[in-house]
C-alpha cells in the first residue's frame, strides 16, 4: 500500500493507495504523526511520498521512517516522467508539481492545462512533447472576496454562496458577479488563448473551488478533486520503477 502525505499550510491530506486507485484519504490537522498513525491503523505501508509547503520537524521525518524505509520527499531533484524547464524550480510549488504529474500520468503526450481553484488559482501548463514550461498564479476566490472587504472601507465581505447575475443589483450581488464572473472570464480567457495555440488541449480543474466552477465554465474540463493525491501516488511509483 502506498501512503501518499499532501502537508499544507493548515491542513494535511492523507491518502491510501493500491497501485493506482485510491482506497481511503482524509484530511487531517497539524499534528500529523497521531493523523497517520490513526490513519493507517494495521495496514503495511510498502511506500510513501510527502509534499509539504512548510519545513517539518526532524521528529516528524524520522516518524514518517519508520512507518516505511521507502520514503520520497518531494522536491525539485526528485525524479519525474517530464521535464520541468521554469527556471527557478526550487522554488516551484509542490502541490503543482503533483497536479501536473496527475493529469499527465492521465494523458501523456497531450497538452494539457491545469487549473488549480485553491486559496490561490494557479494555471500550469505542460506541452504534449513533455516539457513544462511554467504557469502562473493569481488570488483565489475567497482571497478575492475577502481582499474587497479588508481592504476597503465599508464594502461588506460577502459569500460566495447566492444569486451571481451578470450585473450586479445591489452592492452584495455587485461583489459576488465581480468576483466570480471576473474568475469565470478570467479561466475561460486562458483556455481559449492556449488553445489558439493547442486546439486539442485537455483542461483539467482540481482545489477546494473546482466544482464550485465546473457547472459554470462553458468549456469541457476534468473536474478531479484527487488530482494532487494522484499526481503524488504517480510519481512515487514512477521512482519506485526507475
Amino acid at each position: 500500500m502506498n501512503l501518499i502525505i499532501d502537508q499544507g499550510n493548515t491542513l494535511a491530506k492523507l491518502a491510501l493507495f493500491q497501485n493506482s486507485q485510491l482506497v481511503k484519504w482524509e484530511i487531517a490537522p497539524l499534528a500529523i504523526t497521531d493523523s497517520i498513525t490513526n490513519f493507517i491503523g494495521e495496514i503495511s505501508v510498502n511506500m510513501a511520498i510527502l509534499s509539504t509547503v512548510k519545513e517539518l520537524p526532524e521528529n516528524t521525518i524520522s516518524f514518517l521512517k519508520t512507518v516505511t524505509p521507502n520514503l520520497i520527499i518531494l522536491n525539485h531533484k526528485t525524479m519525474l516522467p517530464f521535464t520541468v524547464a521554469y527556471r527557478t524550480p526550487e522554488t516551484l510549488g509542490r502541490d503543482r508539481i503533483a497536479a501536473i504529474a496527475g493529469a499527465w500520468f492521465a494523458h501523456p503526450g497531450r497538452d494539457i492545462l491545469v487549473i488549480d481553484a485553491g486559496t490561490a488559482i494557479t494555471y500550469d501548463f505542460i506541452e504534449a512533447s513533455g516539457i513544462y514550461p511554467g504557469g502562473n498564479i493569481a488570488p483565489g476566490l475567497e482571497m478575492r472576496l475577502k481582499a474587497l472587504h479588508q481592504f476597503t472601507g465599508k464594502l461588506p465581505l460577502v459569500s460566495k454562496n447566492g444569486d451571481i447575475p451578470l450585473l450586479g443589483y445591489d452592492t452584495e450581488t455587485a461583489i459576488r458577479s465581480g468576483v466570480v464572473q471576473g474568475l469565470i472570464f478570467e479561466i475561460e480567457s486562458y483556455i481559449e488563448r492556449l488553445k489558439t495555440h493547442k486546439p486539442n488541449l485537455l483542461v483539467f480543474l482540481t482545489g477546494g473551488d473546482a466544482f464550485y466552477f465546473d457547472k459554470k465554465l462553458k468549456n469541457t474540463i476534468f473536474a478531479d478533486e484527487f488530482l494532487v493525491l494522484k499526481g503524488l501516488n504517480s510519481i512515487l511509483e514512477y521512482n519506485a520503477q526507475n
